[in-house]
């Protein structure tokens, strides 16, 4: 499991990062736009969000539609003991540079179990299949963060198109995303029957 997984990590990385700045440009922004028209998203009271690195889908205009629209703004932070948590933002300032280079919270700001209610949840990935199952970085950096989180969070993952596969691997710890958004469509896994060679999307 372990080596099937390293291999489709590497292979999802390199196709991944092979993309031009073009391409990046142009499809974040469709994939973005998309969650703009997005009904959990446009009911949602508190969103969280992930900074990206490399070639991942940008999150900064869901940022600023969130802070717009007076969305509470969440971003994961990576605390002592690899503990992970969501920390609340008021604006991008309060984003620096953290472990791995990654921009984090400065702040202290956890979120409160009632926070979970509704909170909508982006996440990256390498890749996914059509019954949600996430493909991470292999830190298991996310798995810690999604750990946290009550029933009542959504779960979104930002992808490329090419990123989704039919099936991906998976070991019983592993949460699944409820929706996958590209830049062609929104892919609502929840609907898909566990190991269907099809999907619904909508």
């Amino acid at each position: 499991m372990r080596e099937k997984k390293h291999k489709l990590r590497a292979g999802a990385l390199l196709q991944r990062e092979s993309l031009s700045a073009s391409e990046l440009s142009l499809w974040s922004h469709l994939i973005q736009g998309r969650v703009f028209h997005f009904s959990p998203y446009l009911i949602s009271r508190s969103v969280a969000l992930y900074s990206p690195i490399g070639n991942e889908v940008a999150t900064e205009e869901i940022r600023d539609h969130a802070f717009k629209t007076r969305k509470k703004l969440f971003y994961p932070k990576l605390g002592k003991g690899q503990n992970s948590g969501l920390i609340r933002v008021d604006s991008p300032e309060e984003l620096k540079p953290g472990r791995y280079g990654i921009l984090e919270p400065i702040g202290n700001r956890l979120i409160t179990e009632r926070g979970h209610e509704g909170l909508v949840v982006f996440v990256p990935g390498l890749a996914f299949d059509l019954q949600g199952n996430r493909l991470g970085r292999g830190k298991g950096w996310y798995d810690r963060v999604l750990e946290l989180l009550g029933e009542g969070t959504t779960i979104v993952a930002l992808a490329y198109e090419f990123q989704v596969v039919e099936e991906l691997p998976v070991e019983r710890w592993d949460r699944r995303v409820h929706y996958i958004i590209t830049e062609r469509r929104i892919i609502d896994c929840v609907d898909v029957p566990f190991r269907s060679k099809g999907g619904v999307s909508k």
